[in-house]
């Protein structure tokens, strides 16, 4: 019996099967490192930004204030009230608040706050400007032109050449240091007109605005109270000094001169004081 050859299939040939290739052990560290790399890239980019932006905050903090414009208040006064904001960020510091806190200082009229790169703060100030002293209640203060109180009159301002001004108290049942708005103002005309002309301004010793209507003012060397109404405060004022020596030589004692009726000129004696029995 002859054998049988079986047809032999060469697709099921072990030699032509090709064996799958094993990755290197390389491989599995690879993107682990990948990993760690970016990681690391990642980690050092955010110190870089965060030094960048510490840097640039630190140059950003207010680190001096620069005043204007002071005279009266000293820079270390100016300073006290704006304690704090040294050290705050220069952007992001509310300014008004700031501006806000200066603003209650009696001496401050007005002030502007301004940033200046890279870390300072430019401070401007308008201090208010006294126009006399003001007796009140008893007291005396240095007034400014609106009749806002600034400061208690003291020898610190013995250097200030201003006159006395009495009948600046509000209504009585209002406090007693408050000051009446328009008769400030009279007493700032009146005050301004003299100082006009300065002969006047130089013997300009005490003004009176009891009467709203009627402003009196009294010159250095001579008692008489001379009333100027409440207009052409320089003209009826040099009006008596051209008058004045012939008046007193009619009269030895005037206790006032009224002004305010043009060329008619009042003249009221003082009053001889009664002799004891």
């Amino acid at each position: 019996m002859s054998a049988v050859a079986a047809p032999s299939d060469r697709r099921f040939r072990r030699a032509h099967l090709k064996p799958s290739r094993k990755r290197g052990r390389w491989h599995a560290f690879v993107k682990p490192l990948a990993g760690y790399a970016a990681l690391i890239a990642l980690v050092g980019y955010a110190t870089y930004r965060l030094s960048v932006v510490a840097a640039g905050a630190h140059m950003l903090r207010v680190d001096a204030i620069v005043i204007h414009g002071n005279e009266r208040l000293s820079n270390g006064e100016v300073l006290a009230i704006l304690s704090g904001l040294r050290g705050e960020n220069l952007v992001s510091t509310d300014l008004d608040r700031w501006r806000r806190r200066l603003m209650t200082s009696p001496w401050v009229s007005d002030a502007a706050l301004r940033r200046s790169l890279p870390s300072t703060i430019d401070v401007a100030i308008r201090e208010r400007q006294p126009i006399g002293v003001g007796r009140i209640a008893g007291e005396t203060y240095l007034v400014d032109e609106r009749g806002v109180i600034i400061d208690q009159y003291g020898p610190q301002y013995a250097d200030l050449d201003l006159p006395i001004i009495d009948g600046l108290g509000a209504a009585p049942h209002d406090a007693p240091t408050l000051t009446d708005e328009a008769r400030a103002d009279l007493a700032a005309r009146v005050i301004a007109a003299v100082r006009s002309r300065a002969k006047l301004a130089s013997r300009l010793s005490q003004v009176d605005v009891s009467d709203l209507h009627n402003a009196s003012v009294i010159l250095t060397g001579d008692p008489t109270m001379i009333q100027l109404g409440d207009d052409q405060f320089a003209e009826r004022l040099q009006g008596y000094l051209d008058v004045a020596p012939a008046l007193h030589q009619r009269v030895a004692d005037i206790d006032y001169v009224d002004l305010r009726f043009g060329d008619r000129i009042y003249v009221r004696p003082t009053k001889p004081q009664k002799k004891g029995r």
